[in-house]
């Protein structure tokens, strides 16, 4: 999930980049008077709270707000995040935001604050005024909005300065190269996300291919036990000799010894965005063993793309393809029957989290392509 602070001075642009963020990153708009609005306009009993203490002159209390943002953001939980505008406005509105997303299982990814002059800022909103008709927009309301805005905020952009996620962006020039500045930002903050994908799909599906393509793309470790263990096996290890008795009698590798390879895998791949598992899991114990040993670094599976391909087109790339170990029509059979025994389990244990995607694996390699793709940047993007 993506979450997101935009901040900056009245007349510096915020509602016209936040709709365009929006859009792009499938975000959902919260600001707190807008919030604070509905629930008045719907006379709900937080908004009954509010009225009762606006109309005796005070100021909504931040027990209110929490509460507020709390119910909007737990009722939208089909987006990919949140854009704060203009919250939190204080330093401890923003221990709130803090507690609040912690308790959501969620953070704040980043802070954009946009940076305009204050005689540009000044222009701009006379500009409108103009044109606009909006009674706030008269000179001595503008010169006391920005000097508001200058000694309030200014407690806030350090409590995440400390947290090293503000990021200052020049807030000058067309709408079109700040949107740039802004999106560069947040795509970069998306690529430091854990991202880890599991392959699902009978022997000859294409799991292996497509799995080093989309390695590449988001910079994953492409992780295959398949060729882990015929490493081992290469090198006459220990380990590869007792793996290769059980792969010639299509057999699976007991999950002692996988898990040992895999844990070497990801303790040296630790520079990467995430993993892309190639022939693991393969049993219903070896998913829960996966969810225990990503929870060991404190991540788990983003995505998982089963590959749907005809039981005569596997047997027919198997035979084609000559791999070790389908040397024979037997084996190739043998293989894929291994595989039907446990794929059902799998599949409903993963098709419960609501990240299983069932993909077309026949067609040409860039098409199939296409579609991991697709479902692989989507997780991607919610995955903050």
């Amino acid at each position: 999930m993506l979450n997101v602070a935009l901040f900056g001075p009245p007349g510096a642009g915020k509602g016209t980049q936040s709709a365009r963020l929006l859009q792009r990153y499938g975000l959902h708009y919260i600001a707190t008077g807008d919030l604070l609005r509905h629930e008045l306009k719907n006379q709900t009993e937080l908004g009954l709270q509010a009225k009762a203490i606006i109309e005796q002159g005070g100021l909504v209390p931040d027990e209110i707000i929490v509460q507020i943002l709390e119910k909007t953001i737990t009722s939208h939980t089909n987006v990919n995040g949140f854009l704060f505008d203009g919250f939190p406005r204080t330093f401890v509105q923003a221990y709130i935001l803090e507690g609040l997303l912690r308790k959501l299982h969620t953070s704040l990814a980043n802070l954009i604050s946009l940076e305009v002059p204050r005689e540009e800022c000044y222009r701009r909103l006379i500009n409108r005024a103009k044109t606009s008709g909006r009674s706030d927009d008269t000179k001595a309301v503008i010169e006391f909005r920005l000097k508001e805005y200058e000694e309030k905020t200014a407690p806030v952009l350090s409590f995440y300065d400390q947290r090293k996620i503000r990021v200052p962006v020049d807030g000058t020039g067309t709408e079109d190269e700040v949107f740039g500045r802004i999106s560069a930002v947040l795509d970069e903050s998306l690529m430091q996300v854990q991202l880890n994908v599991v392959m699902l799909g009978a022997p000859g599906a294409g799991r292996g291919t497509q799995a080093k393509r989309l390695a590449e793309r988001f910079n994953l470790s492409y992780l295959s036990t398949g060729d882990l263990l015929l490493k081992e096996i290469e090198l006459k290890t220990e380990t590869g000799k007792l793996a290769e008795t059980y792969l010639q009698a299509g057999k699976l590798v007991p999950d002692e010894i996988v898990i040992r390879l895999i844990e070497g895998h990801i303790e040296s791949n630790a520079n990467k965005n995430g993993f892309i598992f190639k022939g693991f899991p393969r049993t219903l114990v070896q998913a829960y063993i996966l969810d225990g040993l990503l929870r060991k670094i404190g991540s788990k599976v983003s995505c998982i793309l089963d590959i749907q391909v005809p039981p005569l087109e596997l047997v027919k790339r198997l035979a084609q393809r000559g791999f070790p170990f389908d040397n024979s029509a037997e084996a190739i059979v043998r293989r894929i029957e291994e595989h039907e025994k446990y794929a059902k389990a799998i599949v409903d244990y993963y098709s419960k989290t609501g990240r299983l995607h069932s993909v077309d694996g026949t067609g040409s390699k860039e098409a199939i392509y296409e579609r991991l793709a697709a479902h692989v940047e989507d997780a991607w993007r919610k995955a903050r």
